[in-house]
């Protein structure tokens, strides 16, 4: 099982309102998140794309951050979680040339993850005809498979769809070296998992709650993957899933760093704008917050697997219970709202005492399906 990270720009009001600078050192803080992970051998970090999610996430321009990223690291890949390709978010044309051109600028690094979007307050901006949140998928659909055709074709053959078109064109630049990127989805439901599974899609699954749920779901997409008709270059059988991580030199201080952390604001946001998620029961309706997390809370969390915490031989067997359950890819949400020198404390104490012990292989698991494609 590989490690990863994931930044999101997170801008908490209780931090602008104190801070006028808050969402500019919110954004650089989390780049050098990316950068400590790179030293500590992570080897994916995931940036998000949303728009409008006030307070969740400020990260709308995702592909500059990564291109700076590209520059400021050596060895992490460095991933879209997502880019939107819904086709007046954006083009898909000019998805297509940005994953190229960060292919190059990474030399091979960028990891290219494609979704629908957050929910109705992010999609309705930009489709505010929408009815029915079930309507982007088609749109997703529509054009996923053109983005191989436009990397790999001399001259993209061009394209007449329901939702968008293009004449005949060479797309450039093409990707660098072999094939193109690794592509994933992000899903947020057990049949997305099969449906990404059935055209050879690697699984963000940033929406899976616990280990518990992970098992069966993996089993019906590895199943499903051995038939894939991948929509591009090889099939990349890869479930990466997300856990909110907190590493300390002892387990009392990581509970306490936990219980700091502000995560009841940030899970009452997370529901607030992801409203085509499943809600679980006792999720209050925005702007009801859920209830501060106390240590012992946090404790009950642990033992119910829904977070990380602890000192380091505590998270080494919490990590290892996602493995068991078939996780190919582990990523951390980090503690937000807590001191950034605690942020690189769980960054390096994972870095230092629990990857060395799960992943042992240098090699990027992206990285060998794409040398085997040609």
């Amino acid at each position: 099982m590989e490690f990863g990270v994931f930044i999101q720009g997170y801008v908490p009001r209780s931090r602008s309102q104190a801070d006028p600078e808050a969402e500019h050192k919110a954004l650089l803080e989390e780049m050098d998140y990316v950068v400590q992970a790179d030293k500590a051998g992570f080897k994916y970090a995931w940036l998000t794309e949303h728009h409008f999610l006030e307070e969740y996430s400020h990260l709308s321009a995702n592909d500059v951050a990564i291109g700076y990223l590209t520059h400021a690291t050596e060895r992490i890949h460095v991933g879209s979680g997502i880019f939107n390709p819904l086709p007046r978010v954006n083009h898909p044309v000019k998805v297509a040339e940005r994953v190229a051109m960060l292919d190059h600028l990474s030399g091979g690094r960028f990891e290219f993850g494609t979704g629908r979007g957050a929910g109705s307050h992010e999609i309705l901006g930009f489709l505010p005809e929408v009815t029915d949140m079930n309507a982007t998928k088609e749109m997703w659909e529509e054009t996923i498979g053109e983005f191989p055709k436009m990397w790999l074709q001399e001259e993209y053959q061009g394209f007449s769809g329901k939702h968008w078109s293009l004449p005949p064109r060479k797309v450039l630049p093409k990707p660098y070296g072999k094939a193109h990127p690794a592509m994933w989805y992000a899903a947020g439901s057990p049949s997305s998992y099969e449906m990404a599974a059935r055209k050879g899609l690697g699984v963000l699954g940033f929406s899976v709650q616990k280990v518990s749920d992970m098992e069966w779901v993996v089993e019906s997409y590895k199943h499903a993957i051995r038939e894939a008709e991948p929509v591009g270059a090889f099939v990349n059988d890869n479930v990466m899933v997300t856990s909110t991580a907190v590493c300390a030199e002892t387990r009392e201080e990581a509970r306490r760093i936990a219980a700091r952390g502000g995560l009841n604001y940030l899970q009452s946001l997370l529901f607030r704008y992801h409203d085509t998620f499943p809600r679980p029961e006792g999720i209050p309706e925005w702007p009801e917050l859920l209830p501060e997390y106390s240590e012992e809370l946090i404790q009950l969390l642990v033992e119910e697997e829904l977070m990380i915490c602890g000192d380091p031989d505590d998270v080494l067997r919490q990590c290892k219970r996602w493995e068991s359950a078939g996780a190919d890819q582990l990523v951390f949400g980090l503690p937000v709202g807590v001191p950034p020198e605690l942020t690189a404390q769980t960054i390096s104490l994972i870095g230092e005492h629990v990857i060395p012990k799960i992943d042992t292989d240098p090699v990027h698991r992206t990285t060998r399906f794409r040398q085997a494609a040609s």
